[in-house]
């Protein structure tokens, strides 16, 4: 019968890799269609490989914990030859002997399918795929700043061991102008072998990588208090019932629609606008965190978003985010008031130019010209950081009154 390979398909864009945390069958097992084959791990979720068609696995050839890069062969898969067919495969061979003299893919015509192309070399063998080192093993490179000069000799080096100019900002360096040599470098390693160590997540891999490429533009942050009592109110009749989140992150929709080219990005002399108000939120998961987005919430009612928000929370928590909602927006709003956080300065992704805060409320105090006297209000501080490029101190906070003034009729939203 036919053979086809099974190789590690294209997860997400900017995903080069993935690691397999789990193989779900056994060498020789017969599976049907959409049977989950392996379980893998990209830095922003957990997902399934699956199988194309029915037919029996004859060669498992992955490792657990092994990191594969897109397109690398994971098993050999015998079909029938209508399903052969059916994939695109023609004059399929039987699956034999794995030959490492030759690369996978090879002869692979512009178009055809990267999970299911197939030739007499894709059969499992000592060759895959590999990606370059970055940040522990990360696609996407880190343009962070550390040492101000780097030699080719402790490039190659730092290459090597997956590391970055950001991770030498603790060495002291011996060298002309204080330049940190390969010496110094060879040192601190060997210090590090002195602590404790414990293995990264690929989760905070990819959370320190995206802060490192934040952090290279001049970001600023405004602040100020705003009144929850009428979105509690709301809140407390509305079925089923919006987060407090959700509430700051529709109003933001609204401000930004007004005007977009705040959240526009600076490319040489030109603004960028948006062409969709898609805004994510930050939802903590174990050892990080992820951002679903909700697409176009100018145009979405408060109501018509809580059932997909509610749904991309779990989604998000089980590290399952479907394809739609890993793709990044424009803004991303964040509501570190659960964690009992006051006030605020979160970081915009490397992506995003906005990141609005919302930090957790209390009642205080507040003077009413209405009775004349003192009352008790439900009061928060919302936050906006915003990078300084392509906003001034004024617009953020015209931007922020704005939201500020939207949460006080949240039946608009």
């Amino acid at each position: 019968m036919p053979a086809i390979p099974i190789l590690m398909p294209q997860l997400g864009e900017s995903i080069a890799e993935a690691t397999v945390i789990r193989i779900l069958v056994d060498p020789y097992q017969e599976v049907t269609a959409g049977t989950e084959l392996f379980e893998v791990e990209t830095n922003k979720a957990t997902m399934a490989v699956t199988s194309p068609c029915d037919g029996r696995i004859t060669q498992i050839g992955a490792q657990v914990q092994q990191s594969y890069a897109v397109g690398s062969n994971l098993a050999v898969f015998e079909v029938s030859p209508e399903d052969a067919e059916s994939l695109g495969f023609q004059d399929t061979p039987s699956a034999t002997a794995p030959d490492s003299t030759q690369r996978p893919n090879a002869g692979t015509a512009p178009g055809e399918s990267v999970h299911f192309h197939f030739s007499e070399e894709d059969n499992i063998s000592d060759y895959q795929p590999r990606v370059e080192p970055v940040v522990g093993g990360l696609p996407v490179p880190a343009g962070a700043t550390g040492a101000s000069y780097i030699s080719p000799r402790m490039r190659a080096r730092m290459n090597e061991l997956g590391l970055n100019a950001s991770d030498l900002a603790g060495i002291a360096g011996t060298g002309a102008g204080g330049r940190v040599t390969v010496e110094d470098f060879e040192t601190f390693l060997r210090a590090l072998e002195q602590h404790r160590l414990t293995p990264a997540s690929p989760m905070r891999i990819a959370v320190a990588d995206s802060m490192r490429r934040s952090w290279s533009r001049p970001l600023a942050t405004v602040g100020s208090p705003v009144l929850l009592d009428a979105v509690l109110a709301h809140r407390r009749k509305a079925d089923p019932k919006p987060g407090p989140a959700l509430y700051a992150l529709r109003a933001l929709a609204l401000a930004l629609a007004e005007n977009t080219a705040v959240a526009g990005r600076l490319i040489g002399s030109r603004i960028i606008h948006p062409r969709a108000i898609d805004i994510g939120f930050a939802v903590e998961v174990e050892d990080g965190v992820l951002v679903p987005v909700l697409r176009e919430v100018d145009k979405t009612p408060l109501a018509k978003l809580v059932p997909t928000y509610n749904k991309l929370v779990e989604q998000a928590r089980a590290r399952r985010l479907p394809n739609d909602a890993s793709r990044p927006g424009i803004a991303t709003v964040t509501n570190f008031g659960t964690f009992g956080i006051v006030w605020a300065t979160p970081i915009p992704l490397p992506e995003q130019n906005l990141v609005l805060g919302l930090g957790a409320g209390s009642k205080v105090p507040r003077w009413s010209e209405e009775v004349n006297q003192f009352i008790p209000v439900t009061e928060a501080e919302l936050t906006l950081s915003f990078d300084h490029r392509i906003l001034d101190g004024g617009g953020a906070g015209r931007l922020l009154a704005r939201v500020a003034q939207l949460l006080q009729q949240p039946e608009k939203l």
